[in-house]
């Protein structure tokens, strides 16, 4: 007979524990219900013989002349105070011994947890050397707690993060949310739904001022800022990554271009830069890709003193008509989301409202909501250049404070695969890390990240991210596979008995290899849990804590209702605007 040997050791001691519990039970309830019933009180020694009449029936023996129901009845009146503790505990009892064997404990997570990141954290922050008991929040970023009642596990600032789930399984509630409500400094944030938005922008607005891009009425907001597209465009570096930006948005998987895009990206390059150097408007470069013979974007380089790049352009102008307007077709189709007068707006010279300035942004807690829709006509291409661009005002002026921003920049990319495709984000990711720019990426599975930054560029993205959280919902069969080669083996003792006729019985011990989380277990990981996987640490497993479990939950929900509300209003508005407009 062969059998796994993880509760064998705990038979004899529980058993004794339970006796120990029912003794208690029936000589102090016992003793009590005596009392009660009018024969005084007369509790009888502590001694097996004593257990061993109560349990058998014969009560009569410990305490003469008592009738048994009142000793009995006194023992089940306690019975509940008993129950009670052992209801408490064992919800943690059962958690504990479903968790894997194998992954991390509270002591091994100790840089993770507040106390133990606080050094670390002063180091980072100067701004705290002079703060005698700082608000855990301002030492790090909350993760959740370890399974199944550990302790609170924070990132440092100095982490970069990528968190893969699927839809529904705590994106939101457990990460976004209570990223943006606890970010001790500025705060950007992309997404193509308003659920963060409602819940956070109350919160955010006590601390700093709140900027809603939203160019497609995600939350109908009101345009009430505009943010210069061209501000970044005037050397060939920035020009050529707005250009990106667009191309990137229309086209998987970036290092899969085509000649038609890389020819499309070179000549949106030229026209961002002769724009920007030249004073022209972003309605004047659409005018120039409308009219590919139009010179004024070569004659505003050479200017400019952008000989080669005037030049470059000029050849793709008086080249084969036939690929001459190929290039500049694509080219069309990658900005052709800037043809909305709704969304150029937002990117055009407004002397009516704020300029949305990337550098002052980023030295607050201001915070900046960046919303849009994906698919077709989506404005992705805009909310990926004001999101890089604002990320790169950080790194910026961290250089200026000496290599890190303090208070630490959050940037949260959720949806970054569809509404914000930065193409070199995970060359940037190490470097952001170590300026004080906390970013996380939200995606729904690894291989929606592959279908945009490619392969390389996907495992180069994971492997920069220095913390990782894997939720519920992963159906990558390969993927989930190969986390659990990552998360690895451990030994399993096995025991084994056999007997014979007359030469008696032995006993054996042996060991096997066992996969510490198989693939199945992490597809079917429960909502509201992940797999955390940090730098220097086995892999543990985690509670995400969602904003309404949190304290003060109530008055963020009333003020999310609030939002809600302002949104559906503001919806309707608009819907009888476009109805007029149909019957006008």
């Amino acid at each position: 007979m062969t059998g796994k040997s993880t509760l064998g050791p705990w038979v004899i001691p529980g058993l004794a524990a339970v006796n120990v519990v029912v003794f208690a039970l029936l000589w102090l309830g016992g003793t009590v219900g005596v009392a009660a019933a009018g024969y005084g009180w007369q509790p009888p020694p502590f001694s097996a013989d004593v257990y061993f009449a109560l349990v058998s029936g014969s009560s009569e023996q410990v305490w003469p002349g008592v009738p048994p129901f009142a000793v009995y009845g006194g023992a089940l009146a306690l019975a509940p105070l008993a129950a009670a503790p052992v209801a408490m505990v064992a919800p943690a009892v059962i958690r504990r011994a479903r968790r894997p064997d194998g992954l991390a404990r509270a002591g091994e997570l100790k840089t993770l947890t507040t106390k133990g990141g606080e050094a670390r954290a002063r180091q980072l922050r100067p701004s705290l050397k002079k703060i005698a008991d700082p608000h855990p929040d301002e030492l790090g970023n909350l993760l959740g707690n370890l399974e199944p009642s550990g302790p609170e596990l924070r990132s440092s600032f100095e982490d970069v993060e990528l968190d893969l789930m699927a839809p529904r399984a705590g994106k939101s509630t457990g990460i976004a949310i209570p990223r943006l409500l606890r970010a001790p400094g500025s705060v950007l944030l992309t997404s193509n739904k308003s659920d963060v938005f409602t819940v956070t922008r109350q919160e955010r607005m006590k601390v700093g001022r709140v900027w809603t891009f939203d160019p497609q009425g995600i939350a109908y907001s009101e345009r009430e800022m505009w943010w210069d597209l061209l501000a970044g465009c005037d050397t060939v570096e920035g020009a050529r990554r707005q250009a990106s930006h667009f191309v990137s948005s229309v086209n998987d998987d970036s290092s899969k271009k085509d000649f038609w895009i890389s020819a499309a990206q070179n000549t949106l390059t030229a026209l961002f830069l002769a724009a920007s150097r030249g004073g022209a408007t972003v309605n004047d470069m659409l005018a120039w890709l409308a009219d590919p013979g139009e010179r004024a974007p070569i004659d505003l380089l050479r200017d400019a003193g952008m000989q080669a790049m005037a030049d470059q352009l000029q050849g793709t102008v008086r080249g084969a008509v036939q690929t001459r307007d190929g290039i500049y077709e694509t080219a069309r189709q990658c900005v052709a989301c800037l043809l909305d007068p709704g969304i150029l707006a937002w990117v055009t010279y407004d002397p009516n409202h704020p300029q949305f300035i990337p550098e002052e942004h980023v030295l607050g807690r201001d915070t900046l909501y960046l919303l849009s829709k994906d698919g077709g006509g989506s404005a992705a291409g805009v909310i990926a250049g004001l999101a890089d661009a604002t990320i790169r005002a950080g790194v910026v002026a961290a250089e200026r404070m000496g290599g890190r921003l303090d208070p630490p920049m959050t940037a949260v990319l959720d949806e970054a695969a569809n509404v914000c495709r930065i193409a070199d984000l995970p060359d940037l990711y190490s470097h952001l890390g170590s300026r004080g720019i906390s970013v996380v990426t939200l995606l729904q599975s690894y291989l929606q990240g592959v279908r945009v930054w490619g392969e390389p560029g996907m495992d180069a993205l994971w492997s920069a991210a220095t913390i990782k959280l894997l939720g519920a919902g992963l159906d990558d069969a390969n993927f989930v596979d190969k986390i659990a080669r990552l998360v690895g083996q451990h030994d399993v003792k096995t025991r084994s008995y056999s007997s014979s006729g007359g030469s008696g019985s032995s006993r054996s011990v042996s060991y096997r290899m066992e996969q510490i989380l198989p693939a199945e277990k992490i597809r079917a990981l429960p909502k509201g849990t992940a797999l955390l996987l940090a730098t220097g640490v086995r892999p543990a497993l985690i509670r995400l804590r969602p904003w309404y479990k949190e304290p003060n939950a109530a008055a963020i929900s009333a003020a999310a209702k609030a939002e809600v509300q302002a949104i559906t209003e503001r919806a309707a508005g608009s819907w009888q605007r476009q109805q007029l407009r149909r019957l006008g």
